[in-house]
């Protein structure tokens, strides 16, 4: 589940069984912290949400602003009242690549501005997936390259990947003399 935390709204998004691909599901218009945390978690409850991605609002420079210590006092409120994890993410420029988005789509004005928090949170899930995604293919290539390595160093049938060297030790298919360590 990922949002996309504002003053007035909290945009909502949700990704497919796989956690492959985002998308927009709703807005939710914000009326006091309790019933927003309520909402938040019960459509998280509802949809089988396994953790939640908060946009964190940062400074092109990197830096919190007003609007990001608004974000994680609401983000500690719900890390309280959820029962799953609750994550942060980098949500620079989410928004205007929304309205961007929608733009683009020919999504008439006042459509957009109905639209844009959800559509956010969709970005921002999405970049959090992709990345997530990325994390797991470096550290599957990173095993399989390592399960490369052992199996070059040690072959089966016990020949080192050197061939002069055996037949200089002796070692290789016809009786070599590795041994495991």
């Amino acid at each position: 589940m990922g949002l996309d935390i504002g003053d007035r709204t909290v945009g909502v998004a949700f990704s497919d069984g796989g956690g492959t691909i985002a998308q927009g599901f709703c807005v939710i218009r914000r009326t006091t912290p309790r019933r927003d945390l309520a909402e938040v978690v019960a459509l998280a409850a509802s949809h089988g949400a396994s953790s939640i991605v908060a946009g964190l609002p940062r400074r092109l420079q990197g830096d919190l602003g007003p609007q990001a210590d608004k974000v994680l006092v609401f983000v500690d409120a719900l890390r309280e009242a959820a029962p799953i994890p609750v994550e942060l993410w980098d949500e620079r420029l989410t928004t205007r690549i929304a309205v961007a988005a929608l733009r683009d789509g020919n999504v008439p004005r006042a459509r957009r501005r109905a639209l844009v928090d959800q559509v956010a949170a969709t970005v921002i899930l999405q970049g959090f997936l992709d990345a997530r995604a990325a994390r797991r293919q470096r550290g599957a290539q990173g095993e399989a390259s390592a399960e490369a390595t052992v199996g070059a160093a040690l072959p089966e049938d016990g020949a080192s990947r050197f061939p002069a060297a055996d037949r200089q030790t002796g070692a290789g298919a016809a009786g070599g003399s590795h041994g495991t360590t």
